[in-house]
């Protein structure tokens, strides 16, 4: 693999008492995609949450450890985490498109906000040709956001997520409320999109991450049990709770 865009070191985090996070250590190569896997409650979300320093966001959450981008530990005290959310982009579980705005204002939401100044017309058809939703929607630029099916709100949402030109795009379970053709467009846009950004997506689908990601790491009760190539996690792990997990003894 190429080298690690992130690096995360000894990372504990922590939802005030609650030590849900425990001394996390792995490397996140560029361009490509890593799947977090493992039971509800390990502590996927909250991992992906640190990467952009979201998780401190939430009243009594902090974490500790070193989180390198490049090399840059974006955990330092001076580091500007709305200049961080840049560089680290999100896609959440549900579509969540700004409902007043239409589909144009939803993409540039990001560049109007932070003061970009870019062609924002160039910015709409560019975002929305790479989240494959371009030829859906150019005629009806203005409409509600809210006017497109599920699957097609959610690549809104990452064509937005894209218009501020992230290095990293952390993706928390983006096709779980999606049916299946809608699931299947997202997996391949994924596959599109690793040739540009890193992505680390969270998923309960075992099938989903060994179609989609070149390395899977598995954390169990806030603990990173293994991380290595998809294909050895899935077919020859190190560790017997790893395979377990995988072949649905449990979770």
């Amino acid at each position: 693999m190429s080298d690690p865009k992130i690096t995360v070191e000894h990372l504990d985090a922590y939802f005030r008492s609650a030590h849900v996070l425990r001394d996390v250590s792995l490397s996140i190569p560029s361009l490509s995609v890593t799947a977090v896997i493992g039971p509800s409650g390990c502590g996927k979300s909250t991992f992906l949450r640190c990467l952009n320093r979201m998780h401190e966001l939430t009243p009594g959450a902090r974490a500790q450890g070193a989180i390198r981008i490049d090399s840059e530990d974006v955990q330092k005290g001076g580091v500007d985490p709305v200049r961080l959310r840049r560089r680290v982009g999100m896609v959440f579980q549900r579509p969540n498109p700004f409902p007043t705005m239409s589909i144009r204002d939803n993409v540039t939401a990001g560049i109007r906000l932070n003061g970009i100044r870019v062609d924002h017309d160039e910015v709409v058809e560019r975002c929305l040709s790479q989240a494959a939703l371009w030829d859906e929607v150019k005629d009806r630029l203005q409409a509600s956001s809210l006017s497109l099916s599920g699957g097609q709100q959610q690549r809104l949402c990452i064509a937005r997520a894209l218009a501020v030109e992230p290095e990293v795009l952390l993706m928390d379970e983006p096709a779980s409320a999606l049916d299946p053709l809608a699931t299947a467009r997202i997996e391949e846009l994924i596959h599109e999109l690793k040739t540009r950004y890193t992505i680390v997506i969270v998923t309960h689908n075992m099938q989903q991450a060994a179609r989609v990601s070149d390395q899977t790491a598995f954390f169990y009760m806030g603990e990173l049990v293994e991380v290595g190539g998809t294909e050895q996690i899935f077919t020859n792990p190190r560790e017997q709770r790893t395979e377990d997990y995988v072949t649905g003894k449990f979770g």
